[in-house]
């Protein structure tokens, strides 16, 4: 007789047939596991709103999470219950939703942001320039695979960005030399890879059954900044690639902005928040900038506005307006 599933193994399967992202999926997963260790290991069959209440109090009050992160958990408390378990809560969360503080983000003058680029090495000097030049996410310039760049164009495409959804932005014309360059090194890493019976990645969904067991080796479908190490993955035996980790573009940002004398706090994301003020500042409309950036709803580029109202919201102050009268000496 079959042993019945798990429940975490059921939460990863409805997981995956909502086709939800393999970060989203790990994130839900680690705020189940929190929630149950957090009462007990009680069944969530025995709790209720109260015990989901008290989970995300613990988080705001012990934990000093982030509201983003403490909603992310409700989220994934909401799927337990209503997908994975069928049960809706006795009565509605609504309630629990954490207030998110409006901040404006942190954007580098042009300046700023050209010294921060040439204070990093290598291949994340020129991922920050992706970051800055195309405005994408640090996530999104990490998983680019060779078929989504048309260099001919100048445009390349995002693929299942925030959202699931594809995105077109253009290709600096000053990165496309180097671009090149890089596409040949990584080109030639790749042959070798695959001379000696490696040379695989991950392909998304079920493109792997589609094309065939080879199509992982297809150079269309490699990483543009793979990492320097690979692996072996467990269901197929293949030798793979991962694409480059995430936090090691986040720390070469950080040591570029230390090394530039920059006082602010410089993330992955200043480039994108930069990117789309400069582009504003240059007179491009905002239905423009909205679709660079993938946003679904205007109100979500508006805030990139600020800029735009320099001097205390565009207004001339009073104090300004009054005659000056030369001082004696």
């Amino acid at each position: 007789m079959a042993t019945p599933p798990t429940l975490l193994q059921v939460l990863r399967d409805r997981l995956a047939a909502k086709h939800y992202s393999p970060r989203t999926r790990e994130a839900y997963e680690h705020w189940v596991r929190r929630f149950i260790r957090h009462h007990g290991r009680r069944h969530p069959r025995e709790m209720d709103v109260a015990e989901v209440r008290d989970f995300l109090t613990h988080l705001a009050r012990d934990q000093k999470v982030s509201a983003s992160t403490q909603n992310q958990a409700l989220s994934a408390l909401r799927f337990l219950y209503e997908v994975v378990l069928e049960r809706p809560m006795a009565s509605p969360t609504d309630h629990l939703v954490a207030k998110r503080p409006a901040r404006l983000p942190t954007v580098l003058g042009s300046d700023d942001v050209r010294r921060v680029i040439e204070g990093m090495p290598g291949v994340s000097r020129l991922m920050a320039r992706i970051l800055y030049g195309s405005g994408l996410r640090v996530m999104e310039c990490c998983t680019l695979r060779v078929k989504d760049l048309d260099l001919d164009r100048g445009e390349l495409t995002v693929r299942r960005g925030k959202g699931g959804h594809d995105r077109r932005t253009m290709i600096p014309e000053s990165i496309v030399v180097d671009l090149r360059i890089h596409l040949k090194a990584r080109k030639a890493q790749h042959d070798l890879d695959v001379r000696r019976g490696a040379g695989y990645v991950a392909l998304p969904d079920a493109m792997r059954a589609k094309l065939g067991k080879q199509s992982g080796r297809r150079w269309e479908w490699q990483w543009v900044f793979a990492a320097t190490r690979e692996y072996r993955d467990p269901e197929t035996g293949e030798l793979r690639r991962h694409h480059l980790h995430e936090t090691v573009m986040q720390a070469a940002v950080v040591a570029g902005a230390r090394a530039a004398g920059i006082g602010q706090r410089v993330t992955c994301h200043t480039f994108r928040h930069s990117f789309a003020t400069h582009l504003l500042e240059a007179g491009y409309d905002i239905r423009t900038v909205q679709e660079l950036l993938g946003h679904r709803d205007v109100s979500t580029t508006m805030i990139y506005t600020h800029v735009l109202n320099r001097g205390g919201l565009g207004v001339r102050s009073p104090l300004d307006g009054l005659p000056r009268r030369r001082r004696p000496l």
